[in-house]
């Protein structure tokens, strides 16, 4: 008995490890990296000023999207935006924005986000968790995004889109321009962000999670 069972361990032990193996390859090719393309990816914000309100954009948008077309929850997002392409369609009011008592540029020239969770409500929706750093304070975010869509561009690469909303108190991150009596610059900022990335090749070092 035990001369016939040894075997069959044997065989079910590597079928389970072939099977094993198999679940691990297909998870790896469903998910697909793309490099943030920061000439046509935006972070777009709104802000009130006096009575009414100003918009702008930053424009200088890199990183990395992993996304798992099949399971988004797999999906996940690294993202660095450079505070110095502040743009609010005004040459002065940016130079303002960018000193120290406002955002402060020389001091902290970058944003980050880097994701935590995602919780898919379909495969083109879903809630994003993560922490945001900005102005030396991180802090956790969730909010929601969509999918856009994915297509062949004119260049023979290949894309996606995604689009988040969010809104943040500024005096959270440790901005004091809010909190001045009588300030003419609001502390709710509302935050649209337009994302476009390419997809990289799978011998890329960035494709690896």
């Amino acid at each position: 008995m035990l001369k016939i069972s040894a075997p069959r361990l044997n065989i079910s032990r590597a079928a389970l490890g072939a099977a094993l193996l198999l679940a691990c390859s297909h998870a790896i090719a469903d998910v697909e990296a793309y490099r943030i393309d920061d000439s046509h990816s935006f972070a777009n914000w709104t802000i009130r000023h006096v009575a009414s309100k100003t918009s702008g954009t930053f424009s200088d948008i890199k990183g990395k999207i992993l996304i798992d077309t099949k399971h988004l929850e797999n999906s996940s997002v690294d993202a660095k935006i450079n505070m110095l392409s502040v743009n609010s369609s005004h040459v002065k009011r940016d130079e303002h924005i960018k000193k120290p008592d406002y955002l402060n540029v020389e001091k902290f020239a970058e944003m980050t986000f880097i994701s935590k969770k995602i919780e898919a409500k379909s495969n083109t929706e879903g809630v994003m968790t993560g922490v945001l750093t900005m102005h030396g304070v991180s802090k956790e975010m969730t909010f929601p995004f969509k999918v856009l869509g994915f297509g062949t561009d004119p260049w023979g690469g290949y894309r996606t889109g995604f689009e988040a909303k969010t809104s943040l108190k500024a005096s959270d991150f440790g901005f004091t321009w809010p909190l001045k009596k009588n300030a003419p610059v609001g502390d709710d900022i509302e935050i649209t962000l337009l994302i476009e990335g390419v997809k990289l090749p799978p011998e890329s070092p960035l494709s690896r999670q």
